[in-house]
C-alpha cells in the first residue's frame, strides 16, 4: 500500500512523447482541445446526478404502480460510495499510467454497470441494480471523474481554477441533458433497453474523449509558467526538474534562500521564487494537518447537496405538488446551477483565493439549511427553488475549486491521488448521510407520516446543518501559506490560523493576534 501511494511518476518513451504531440495525423495537439473533450467526458459522468428521475421508474417496474417501496434511491448512495473508493485507490495508478488508460478503464466499467442494471430491471431484482449501476457504475465513474482533472491542472498552470471549473462543470451539464430523456425513452423501448441504449452511447462518447487525454511533456512551460505555476526565470531550471521531494529541514533551508516565496495576488496565481509547498511528498501530504482539515471541509460542503439532489424530484412532486414533467424540469435546471456553480466559484477562487471561496459556499449553505424547514412548511415554492438552486451552486462550486486548491497546497504531481482520496469524503457523506436520511424518512413513514408531510424532510435538515457548520469551522483553520504552515508554535499555543490577513493564535492564553512585525521576526528566526 505504501509503495502504491508513494510512486506517482509517469514515464514515457521518446516515441510516446512524439505521438502525443499530435492529435490525429498531422494535426498538432493543443491544450485547448483538452477542455471540450474533458467537458463531454465529465458530462457523461454527471448523468449520475439525474438518477432521481429513475427512482419512480424503477420502483414502479419492480414493485408495481401502487408501491410504497422506495428502494431505487439507495442505488445513488451505493454508486457514490463506490465512486469514492475507486477514485481514492486508482489515483496513484492514474498518475503512473496517464489519463487515457484511466478514462478507457472507467468507460468499460460504466458500460458493464449499465448492462447489469438493465438485466436487473428485466428480471425485477433490485440487488442487480445495486451491483450494476451502484458498484460497477460507481467504480467506473470514480476513475473517470479524476482522469481529465489531474491532467488539466498540469496543462493550465496559469488558469488552474478556470480549467478545473470548465472540466467539472460538465459533470453538472450531464444531469441537465439526462433529466428529460429517461421517461420518453422508457415509454418507447422499455426501461431495460433504456439502460442498454444509454450505456452504449455513454461508452462511445467516453472512448472518443479519452483518446484526447494526455499530460504535458517534461519541461512544459506556458506563458512563462511551468506545471508548478512557478515562473521559469526565477530559479535554476536543472534544480526545478531534478527533484520535487524534500524533508522539512531541507524545506527550511530552501525557504531561507527565498523568503519571498509565496503566491502573489495576480489572477493566474503564479509563484515567484522557490515554494516549498511544491516539494512535499505524497505521503507527507496525506498525513498533513491541512489535508485532514480540507477533507472535513469538503465533506461538509457536499453533505447537503448530495442528499437533496437525490430527493429533489420527490420533494418537488410530494411537497410542492409539481407534476412529473415539472419535477424533471426542476431537476434539469438544478443541474444547470450545479454547472454554473462549478465554473463560477472555480473562476472566483482565482481572484479571491480557494479558502475564501469555500467560506462563502459553506456559509451560504448553512443559512439556507436553517431556513429550509420554514420554507417547506409554508409551501413557498419560489423560495424553495431559489434556496435549492443556490445551495446546489455552492455544492457544485466545491468540486470546481478542490482540484486547484489541492494543486496549490501540495503540488501538481500529487493532485491525482489526493483528489481521489478527498473524494471519499463525498462518498462518506453520500453513503452516511444518504442512508441516515433514508432511515429517518422511512421510519417516519412507518409511524404515520405521509410523503406529503414536510416534517419528514425538515427534521433531517437539523443534522445536515450541523455537518455543514463543522465544515465551515474546519475551513477557518486551513493554513494556505507556507509560512502559516511552518511557523513554530509559541509556548502554550494549541494552533494558529491566518484570518483577515493576520495570524490568530489559540492557546492557554486565549486568543491573540500576531502583529506583522512580530510575524516577520519569528519567521526570520525560524528560517
Amino acid at each position: 500500500i505504501y509503495r502504491h501511494y508513494s510512486r506517482v511518476d509517469y514515464v514515457r518513451t521518446e516515441a510516446q512523447l512524439d505521438r502525443e504531440a499530435y492529435l490525429i495525423g498531422n494535426i498538432r495537439f493543443s491544450r485547448w482541445i483538452f477542455l471540450p473533450a474533458a467537458f463531454c467526458f465529465q458530462a457523461v459522468c454527471g448523468t449520475l446526478y439525474a438518477w432521481s428521475v429513475f427512482n419512480n421508474l424503477i420502483d414502479t417496474a419492480l414493485y408495481g404502480p401502487a408501491t410504497n417501496t422506495h428502494l431505487a434511491a439507495i442505488t445513488f448512495y451505493v454508486a457514490l460510495g463506490c465512486f469514492g473508493v475507486s477514485s481514492s485507490i486508482m489515483g496513484p495508478w492514474l498518475e503512473r499510467n496517464g489519463p487515457r488508460k484511466a478514462g478507457l478503464l472507467g468507460a468499460v466499467l460504466f458500460l458493464i454497470g449499465n448492462l447489469i442494471t438493465a438485466l436487473g430491471v428485466h428480471v425485477k431484482m433490485i440487488a442487480l441494480v445495486y451491483v450494476g449501476y451502484g458498484i460497477f457504475g460507481g467504480l467506473g465513474l470514480g476513475i473517470s471523474y479524476i482522469s481529465p482533472v489531474s491532467a488539466l491542472q498540469k496543462w493550465f498552470p496559469d488558469r488552474r481554477g478556470v480549467a478545473a471549473g470548465l472540466a467539472v462543470s460538465g459533470f453538472g451539464a450531464g444531469s441537465i441533458v439526462m433529466a428529460k430523456i429517461p421517461d420518453p425513452l422508457a415509454a418507447a423501448v422499455g426501461l431495460p433497453f433504456t439502460f442498454v441504449i444509454l450505456g452504449s452511447f455513454y461508452f462511445v462518447v467516453m472512448v472518443v474523449c479519452a483518446f484526447v487525454f494526455r499530460v504535458p511533456p517534461p519541461g512544459y512551460v506556458v506563458n512563462g509558467l511551468d506545471v508548478w505555476a512557478v515562473r521559469v526565470d526565477d530559479y535554476d531550471e536543472d534544480e526545478c526538474f531534478e527533484t520535487r521531494t524534500h524533508t522539512e529541514a531541507e524545506i527550511r533551508e530552501l525557504a531561507a534562500i527565498s523568503m519571498t516565496s509565496r503566491r502573489n495576488s495576480t489572477r493566474c496565481g503564479a509563484r515567484t521564487g522557490y515554494d516549498p509547498s511544491m516539494s512535499i511528498s505524497l505521503m507527507d501530504a496525506f498525513y498533513s494537518r491541512e489535508f485532514r482539515l480540507m477533507y472535513i471541509m469538503f465533506l461538509g460542503n457536499t453533505m447537503a447537496g448530495v442528499v437533496i439532489i437525490s430527493r429533489l424530484a420527490n420533494i418537488a412532486t410530494d411537497i410542492f405538488d409539481h407534476n412529473k414533467d415539472a419535477a424533471s424540469t426542476i431537476v434539469s435546471i438544478n443541474g444547470g446551477f450545479n454547472l454554473v456553480g462549478r465554473l463560477f466559484f472555480a473562476s472566483l477562487s482565482d481572484r479571491i483565493g480557494r479558502k475564501n471561496s469555500y467560506m462563502i459556499m459553506l456559509g451560504s449553505q448553512a443559512i439556507i439549511l436553517a431556513c429550509l424547514p420554514t420554507i417547506m412548511q409554508t409551501r413557498c415554492n419560489w423560495a424553495f427553488l431559489m434556496s435549492i438552486w443556490i445551495l446546489t451552486s455552492c455544492y457544485g462550486g466545491g468540486f470546481g475549486c478542490i482540484p486547484a486548491f489541492l494543486c496549490d497546497m501540495f503540488g501538481p504531481s500529487n493532485i491525482g491521488p489526493l483528489h481521489g482520496v478527498i473524494l471519499t469524503s463525498w462518498s462518506l457523506s453520500s453513503v452516511g448521510a444518504g442512508l441516515l436520511f433514508t432511515a429517518i424518512y422511512n421510519h417516519l413513514l412507518d409511524t404515520g407520516y405521509t410523503v406529503h408531510d414536510s416534517y419528514i424532510y425538515s427534521i433531517n435538515m437539523n443534522w445536515i446543518l450541523a455537518g455543514v457548520a463543522l465544515g465551515l469551522f474546519m475551513a477557518l483553520f486551513v493554513r494556505t501559506g507556507i509560512r502559516d504552515r511552518l511557523l513554530p508554535a509559541v509556548p502554550g499555543e494549541f494552533f494558529h490560523s491566518r484570518i483577515f490577513g493576520r495570524i490568530l493564535r489559540f492557546g492557554r492564553f486565549g486568543l491573540k493576534w500576531v502583529t506583522k512585525e512580530q510575524e516577520e521576526s519569528e519567521w526570520a528566526a525560524y528560517v
